[in-house]
């Protein structure tokens, strides 16, 4: 299977999750001094730093390898993937398993959580970058004026950068 036809199977997977799954009910974790905002039905399951084995000859995001309940997970540092300085190992640190609707065995490490939120408690904004993120779907400003970045890990694990692992 290509590249191109692996996307469009998670594109058409994504569309039967969004039906089935409520879409207001998102997960805050933190990416150094960002906060980011992800939908829960993009994410299985949320666990504690487990022993990661490195993988020689990848991109410096791709922190390595580990198992989980006997199946072997690809765990990439989203901070460093988007662009962010490296995620610390430590008691606050955790890693965000992908749902099982993307059939990818993938987890992100993140530096902390935030909590689950319902999308009602945030503004929508336009972004104060000039740019906008590819892999940000909206940007939301809380009561306490804080913004956050909605993340799509669909989006990330469609992203062509992201399935070439390899240097």
């Amino acid at each position: 299977m290509s590249i191109k036809e692996y996307q469009q199977s998670l594109s058409k997977q994504l569309k039967n999750a969004n039906q089935t799954a409520p879409s207001a009910t998102v997960l805050g974790i933190a990416l150094g001094e960002d906060r980011c905002l992800v939908h829960m039905h993009e994410v299985s399951e949320v666990i504690q730093t487990p022993k990661i084995t490195p993988v020689s000859l990848t991109q410096p995001w791709f922190i390595g390898m580990t198992n989980v309940r006997g199946n072997l997970y690809g765990i990439t540092d989203l901070g460093v993937f988007l662009g962010g300085s490296p995620t610390p190992f430590n008691s606050k640190s955790r890693i965000l398993l992908v749902s099982t609707h993307y059939k990818m065995n993938s987890g992100f490490l993140v530096n902390s959580m935030l909590g689950i939120r319902n999308l009602s408690e945030f503004k929508q904004i336009e972004s104060t970058k000039n740019a906008k993120d590819a892999d940000v779907s909206r940007y939301y400003m809380d009561k306490e004026e804080r913004q956050w970045r909605e993340l799509s890990l669909h989006k990330i694990i469609c992203n062509e950068k992201f399935l070439q692992i390899a240097r």
